[in-house]
């Protein structure tokens, strides 16, 4: 990998560990291994390393999101493949950790990277789930918007719930709990 490269990466790293304000330059170089001056040298600072990082992750994300909405026959298959993913669920997600960062909330250009991926998450979801109500497998009241916002909200919650609970088991509970919901809308 190139510097620039060795760069990204170690900031996608401690954003998803520290955050972006508990991030600094000193600690990206240093995980990076990278000489003094290099981050400069290559990004015009922290906010365009770290939006470089981010979009690096929404590449990433949505790859394995698409993955798993490619994956089953049916909308019901596709969202399960979606919600057991295999996760790091202690780490939390990427992207909702940054959600809860005052920093990135408060740049315009780093909560547009992360805004933006939630709302590609949610129109997929939107897709796949209108798919399933057209084609008769979900029934016709269902919101295909409001609930892809309701699988969100919940797999996000359930990261939450599952670091402060350091138990990864209430993660897959609160998954388990959207699965039933989801599965009550089904055409009987």
């Amino acid at each position: 990998m190139s510097t620039r490269d060795d760069l990204i990466e170690a900031t996608r790293e401690l954003l998803w560990e520290r955050g972006y304000g508990a991030t600094s330059p000193r600690a990206i170089l240093d995980a990076s291994g990278a000489g003094q001056g290099s981050m400069y040298y290559h990004f015009r600072g922290k906010e365009a390393l770290a939006e470089a990082a981010i979009s690096r992750n929404g590449e990433e994300m949505r790859s394995q999101v698409s993955a798993d909405l490619a994956s089953g026959a049916t909308a019901m298959e596709k969202i399960r493949a979606y919600l057991r993913r295999e996760r790091d669920v202690l780490k939390g997600c990427r992207f909702g950790r940054l959600a809860q960062d005052a920093d990135v909330i408060g740049s315009p250009v780093l909560r547009g990277e992360v805004e933006e991926m939630f709302a590609w998450i949610r129109s997929r979801l939107t897709e796949v789930i209108a798919a399933g109500v057209s084609g008769g497998e979900f029934r016709e009241d269902l919101d295909a918007a409001k609930t892809a916002a309701m699988i969100v909200a919940t797999l996000q919650g359930a990261y939450v719930l599952a670091r402060a609970a350091q138990d990864a088991a209430v993660f897959d509970d609160a998954i388990d709990g959207v699965v039933t919901l989801l599965s009550a809308a089904r055409h009987q």
